[in-house]
């Protein structure tokens, strides 16, 4: 797939949702305090990341336009008020095959999550990408993938900690290796998008394609599209997945 005609080129792109944005559940009004792209053209993924908007990075188009890959994810960033505004502050926070991000805020942060902090390992925590929510929950979903658990269930355990602690947080997750796809819809818009090749799961449809379908609220979604024809598992959270359909 063309990398910029995923995040550049439709109706509401990505490009366009860093400045008109359809649905901001945090107050905010733009995307404007950073954005990152991440892409799998090999085994593992390869990043860009900017603490600035997506709408001044006149390189940006031209970077992505010639770039075909297996799988994309790439987000906007508002920034949570306190939090730094810095290139390892935006996402996809990636390790070797993996990437991900977080769309939301975790409540009551730092202190809320303080206990699911003190369980990773020092060094993890010396080394987190920056001092902010996400980077945190990276580190936790990254930890519990190295522990042997599936995507779906470190990213699903992750969610239904954090809510506990922090009750009212936005916490829309996604984790891909460039095969498998595991998103998560809490108290935040997510849609999917299933075509004849290709899965897409987005905050905000990036166009008027009736196929899109809202996730409900506190779900999981797992899709992959290779190798096959495309798949997609919809759950509840503390649920198990039972099964894909096309």
């Amino acid at each position: 797939m063309s990398v910029a005609s995923l995040v550049l080129q439709p109706q509401h792109s990505l490009l366009r949702q860093s400045w008109a944005p359809a649905d901001m559940r945090g107050g905010g009004t733009i995307n404007a305090d950073g954005f990152g792209v991440g892409w799998f053209a090999g085994a593992d993924a390869t990043v860009y990341r900017r603490a600035s908007p997506m709408w001044t990075d006149t390189a940006l188009p031209g970077l992505l336009g010639p770039l075909r890959a297996t799988g994309v994810l790439a987000a906007v960033r508002s920034a949570t008020v306190g939090m730094p505004v810095v290139e390892t502050a935006s996402a996809p926070f990636t390790d070797g095959r993996w990437l991900f991000s977080h769309n939301g805020v975790v409540r009551g942060w730092p202190s809320s999550v303080e206990s699911l902090a003190a369980g990773l390992p020092v060094t993890d925590l010396m080394t987190l990408d920056a001092p902010t929510d996400a980077a945190l929950l990276w580190a936790l979903v990254r930890a519990r993938l190295r522990d042997g658990q599936s995507p779906c269930d470190a990213v699903a355990d992750i969610v239904l900690q954090v809510a506990e602690l922090a009750p009212d947080s936005r916490l829309n997750l996604m984790l891909t290796d460039g095969r498998t796809l595991v998103a998560t819809a809490w108290t935040h818009s997510l849609a999917t998008l299933v075509t004849a090749d290709s899965v897409v799961i987005a905050s905000e449809p990036y166009d008027t394609d009736p196929r899109w379908t809202p996730v409900p609220d506190r779900h999981i979604v797992t899709a992959t599209a290779i190798p096959g024809p495309p798949s997609l598992a919809v759950q509840p959270l503390g649920a198990r997945p039972t099964g894909k359909h096309d």
